[in-house]
């Protein structure tokens, strides 16, 4: 079963920092930080872009994480009305923006947009493993037996 995290930010500057801060700590909690970088340069961007362009004044965007078996799903959701491209041209060597959407491009593994009827949640994916073994517990069938003095005693594995 997927696990699956989100968390609602304000329209604010600093909120993009909180976000990458929210990241990080659901990554490392799941203990999927193979990808760790990559996920927080995105989230920086479609937070920024969410921020600057989606949600309205005085509202909220949103940032999701799911994990399933093989793959992180980075969503920022916004409520605000205006279409995305993210086949766009290229930003100019001397431009200022329009670098944020390539570059999640670039990082990910799949990227897209879904729309809502109120605004949109752009998403990246991101195959991964988990970077900390998750330990199993010993499995017990009863009173421990004695090795055996077989012919696979001291085999090693």
């Amino acid at each position: 079963m997927p696990l699956s995290r989100h968390r609602r930010f304000p329209r604010s500057r600093t909120s993009v920092r909180d976000a990458r801060a929210f990241v990080r700590q659901v990554l490392t909690d799941w203990g999927h930080t193979d990808r760790l970088d990559d996920i927080t340069l995105c989230v920086s961007e479609l937070a920024t872009n969410a921020l600057l362009h989606g949600a309205p004044p005085g509202r909220e965007y949103c940032v999701s994480l799911t994990l399933d078996e093989r793959s992180i799903l980075l969503s920022v959701r916004d409520s605000g009305d205006r279409s995305l491209v993210l086949d766009g041209p290229e930003a100019g060597p001397g431009a200022c923006s329009g670098r944020g959407l390539p570059l999640v491009r670039e990082v990910a593994d799949g990227m897209g947009v879904t729309r809502h009827v109120v605004g949109k949640a752009v998403w990246a994916v991101f195959r991964t493993t988990p970077s900390v073994p998750v330990p199993r517990p010993a499995r017990r069938t009863g009173t421990a037996a004695a090795p055996s003095a077989g012919p696979e005693a001291g085999a090693r594995g």
